[in-house]
């Protein structure tokens, strides 16, 4: 039986070892109080920022379907609420 422990750990295993390549996704995600990024999966820094969660939106659709990847939305709770894929784009 594995425990939160071990399912974080492999979870930042799984997002370090995509990190860089062309898996890494992007996440629309809580920034602060009063602001949301953009993160890649594997990094800590966003790689943009926004006081609206209708930019970083916009943003991450447009940098996911430039990589021909995938752009997750998170609310929030940090729930994913939506993804746009645009690997087969």
């Amino acid at each position: 039986m594995t425990n939160k422990r071990d399912n974080q750990i492999g979870r930042d295993q799984y997002f370090k070892e995509r990190a860089g390549t062309d898996d890494a996704r992007f996440h629309v995600v809580q920034h602060e109080e009063d602001s949301w990024a953009v993160k890649v999966e594997g990094k800590e820094e966003p790689a943009y920022t926004s006081d609206s969660k209708s930019a970083a939106i916009k943003e991450a659709k447009r940098m996911a379907e430039e990589s021909k990847t995938i752009a997750y939305i998170h609310g929030d709770d940090g729930k994913i609420e939506q993804q746009h894929n645009y690997m087969e784009s």
